[in-house]
């Protein structure tokens, strides 16, 4: 093989032609094909988020608190959470998490894993029980004036698994006042 003028030569890795070649850049360089490519990726990002932002999503909501039992450990309190799905299938509920105040003060907290599935096109009830300790129930009597009655906030969150769309939480809330068991009420 001879050196021509015609072919290329090489510098170190570097191949160069000595014809000056070809200055057009490629889409991978970042030329005016990569613009193009890009606003498309762009546009197609758009389309997509705006799809699934349109999409239906399952709502819930929150009933009031009640008193439920009582034990040795303290008193059990519930609410239901109503789940809709407007889904031909059935989804599964990853966890509820619950949070449950008086008075701005955290009360009781906790995780429900693996409360089941929402029904296919339609409600789910769950019901959620709420276990408050004996030491909260007498700082609650403490601060109680005479009829017995607290207001609360009940914070829930439902984690779901949506195909397409991954898991999210649906955040809910109630708030109200709950008269405490007397002890009459008890026995």
């Amino acid at each position: 093989m001879g050196t021509g003028e015609d072919e290329p030569q090489k510098s170190g890795d570097v191949t160069t032609a000595d014809d000056g070649g070809d200055d057009e850049e490629t889409p991978e360089e970042g030329g005016e094909g990569g613009g193009m490519m890009a606003s498309l990726v762009g546009k197609a990002r758009g389309f997509v988020a705006e799809k699934i932002a349109q999409m239906p999503k399952p709502e819930a909501s929150l009933e009031r608190v009640e008193f439920k039992s009582i034990s040795r450990e303290g008193i059990t309190l519930h609410s239901y959470v109503d789940v809709s799905n407007p889904y031909s299938y059935r989804i599964p509920i990853c966890e509820l998490t619950y949070t449950f105040k008086s008075d701005g003060k955290v009360i009781a907290s906790g995780t429900m894993p693996d409360p089941g599935w929402i029904g296919a096109s339609g409600l789910t009830k769950l019901e959620l029980p709420v276990d408050v300790p004996y030491d909260f129930v007498m700082s609650l009597m403490k601060d109680l004036s005479g009829d017995w009655d607290i207001d609360y906030v009940l914070e829930v969150g439902i984690t779901i698994d949506l195909p397409v769309l991954g898991t999210f939480t649906i955040p809910v809330a109630t708030e109200g006042e709950m008269k405490l068991p007397t002890f009459r009420d008890m026995f």
